[in-house]
């Protein structure tokens, strides 16, 4: 590996290129012994089968993380070839239930002034400072909503293939993800409160359930007035057919991106969103009406043949939609609340599922592990709305003054890197600056999710970065750390390589947690750890998401394993919207070797774990490529 200026830490990357392609795998993988009861657990106290419970559910956990990484001498298990006979269909359908088109927008603001709809839309870098104020929840402003966070941005098409581009990103543009939108009353949608599918490719809600007895009325859970809730569930076949085992992963980054996708257009619409985390699986599945396909019995390898129901959709999470004002508080009885909900098994469901592909690959580990992660009721938990929190600002001239529409519909992720364009530090600062969960301000100590879109969960952040710098002017090229939590520094430094010098780079603002590690030529380094994918090297800086692992999941539980995937999911979100904002591009990279990226930073054991690479910078545009408007016709929208 060249290095153009040596450096006395140059040498610590030297010496890792050379015995990089030697590297073994040397964490055994689990062998979980899973726990069953026998005739006479019946005198177990109840307190302790609990314990067994969550650990089984944690061991299944382990095995499936480790079961799936990749490696130099061997990738996680996948089809091996693509069977595009029984490619998923990408779009979800409910058949028979009825159908409602929804509003469409112009992206640009001088023609929206025009428009009788809407007022003017918010510039993107505004909302991160303060929201606008809030719109009243009706017909145009959900439409508003979805249009700007779950829709089609566009088609593509060269040769004899065509292929449509979503406002919220996914692997392989695949999209696991659908959502569903439980609601008040809404003029021209329905005269009762709802339960609604959303189909991207029409722009519209599909009906699936009325519900008769007014849930948004008569339950008095301090919900405030215009609020709704949005949910997301994931099909894991979709991403199955591609990526094989290792799509469970790919599929809670997807949710992660929805999230943030759902936070930053209603920011536009002076709404607040919050994870309404002490919902259970169960509860999930029947606010969204998902759980009507019966149960498979889950085969102990991967099986390929005619299999429905692994179509399912499992319930992920729910949001709450709400408008943005100060004091707002819920004070939420989530055991008053599931007792309602259960009442939704009763509505009359509307409409079949689309069949998605005639045949299908079981990854048996997928769906023990889907099972085991599993979250319980939170009994007595209360939900806290935190006062909004303002984004660090240190360049503001570093955005374009695009406003929020036209940021979150226009970006793109990059195939290619130009191995060219640089950004300047300030502007490197900038997009970090919007990457931290706390904001800014006196004595602000990163970890708590209070700066959008990171409000949006529901748990202290357990997810850093470590940043492969490649070109940005005034900022030495080498390894850096950006610490989202500073609880964890001390154990990170404690866990991580101690030639590390976790020193403040030159003008990084001072309330900004990063911190340079090592310095030199990382391009090749980067290039290798991502599956050796070009992309990795040839933007202005690359990065791997470093996650509070086993730790976070002994406290809680395996729940947090998605979870975990979601916050890195958001956080990609930001990177994929700064990129754009400032005028470059950014893709996530889902191909890594995990315990390589550990090893670089000197990591070992499983108390932190890489789940998520991303790339930024000057994208390559392949000009065979052509683009075609998102919903073609009287609403043309480019």
């Amino acid at each position: 590996m060249q290095c153009h200026h040596i450096h006395p830490h140059h040498f610590f990357f030297q010496r890792f290129s050379l015995s990089l392609h030697h590297h073994l795998h040397h964490s055994p993988k689990f062998s979980p012994k899973f726990l069953t009861m026998s005739s006479s657990s019946s005198i177990i106290p109840e307190k302790h089968e609990d314990e067994q419970q969550k650990r089984s559910k944690l061991l299944q956990t382990l095995q499936y993380h480790n079961q799936t990484k990749h490696n130099f001498t061997q990738y996680a298990r996948s089809p091996g070839r693509l069977d595009w006979a029984n490619q998923p269909d990408p779009f979800r359908r409910y058949i028979s239930a009825p159908l409602i088109n929804l509003q469409h927008f112009p992206i640009n603001n001088e023609e929206n002034e025009k428009s009788l709809n809407l007022s003017s839309i918010p510039l993107y870098s505004s909302v991160f400072t303060s929201l606008p104020p809030p719109k009243p929840l009706n017909f145009s402003s959900i439409s508003q909503f979805l249009y700007d966070s779950l829709a089609l941005s566009a088609w593509k098409t060269t040769g004899f293939s065509t292929w449509s581009l979503r406002v919220n990103p996914s692997s392989g543009n695949l999209h696991p993800t659908e959502a569903y939108i439980i609601a008040p009353a809404i003029g021209s949608l329905s005269n009762f409160d709802f339960v609604a599918h959303y189909a991207p490719k029409e722009h519209g809600l599909e009906i699936r359930a009325e519900i008769k007895n007014g849930f948004f009325r008569v339950c008095d859970f301090g919900l405030p007035n215009d609020c709704f809730f949005v949910g997301f569930s994931s099909i894991f076949w979709r991403e199955a057919w591609k990526y094989g085992e290792r799509a469970f992963r790919y599929c809670n980054h997807d949710v992660g991106h929805a999230i943030a996708s759902v936070a930053m257009a209603a920011a536009g619409l002076g709404w607040d969103v919050k994870l309404l985390d002490g919902f259970g699986f169960s509860e999930s599945e029947k606010l969204m009406g998902v759980g009507t396909v019966g149960e498979f019995a889950v085969p102990n390898r991967p099986v390929k043949g005619r299999f429905p129901e692994v179509e399912f959709e499992h319930p992920d999470c729910v949001l709450a939609v709400f408008p943005s004002k100060e004091g707002n508080q819920f004070d939420i009885d989530y055991m008053k609340l599931s007792e309602r909900v259960r009442e939704f098994s009763g509505l009359e469901w509307k409409g079949k599922p689309n069949t998605l592909s005639k045949e299908h690959i079981v990854w048996d580990v997928i769906y023990k592990t889907s099972e085991a992660v599993k979250k319980p009721l939170s009994v007595g938990e209360r939900l806290r709305i935190d006062p909004f929190r303002s984004s660090g600002l240190c360049s503001e001239s570093s955005y374009k003054g695009l406003t929020v529409r036209e940021v979150v519909r226009k970006r793109r992720s990059a195939v290619d890197m130009d191995g060219v364009t640089a950004i300047h530090r300030d502007t490197f600062y900038q997009i970090l600056l919007h990457c931290l969960p706390s904001g800014s301000g006196d004595d602000v100590k990163q970890g708590k999710p209070l700066a959008l879109p990171f409000r949006a969960l529901c748990w202290d952040s357990e997810v850093h970065a470590a940043l492969f710098v490649h070109r940005v002017s005034g900022l030495r090229k080498g390894l850096y750390f950006l610490v989202r939590n500073e609880d964890h520094f001390d154990d990170l430094k404690k866990v991580m390589k101690l030639e590390f010098t976790w020193k403040k780079p030159d003008g990084c603002p001072d309330d900004l947690p990063l911190y340079e590690l090592a310095t030199g030529d990382v391009k090749e380094l980067s290039k290798r750890l991502s599956c050796h994918q070009d992309i990795a090297s040839d933007g202005c800086f690359s990065l791997g998401m470093v996650a509070r692992f086993e730790p976070s999941m002994t406290e809680k539980g395996a729940w947090m394993y998605p979870r975990l995937f979601w916050e890195t999911g958001v956080l990609g979100q930001v990177l994929y919207l700064e990129a754009h904002a400032v005028g470059i591009s950014a893709t996530g990279i889902g191909c890594f070797f995990d315990d390589p990226v550990h090893e670089v930073l000197g990591i070992k054991g499983s108390d932190y774990q890489s789940l998520y690479h991303f790339t930024v910078g000057g994208p390559v545009v392949d000009k065979r490529i052509m683009s075609l408007p998102a919903y073609p016709g009287p609403d043309i929208d480019a």
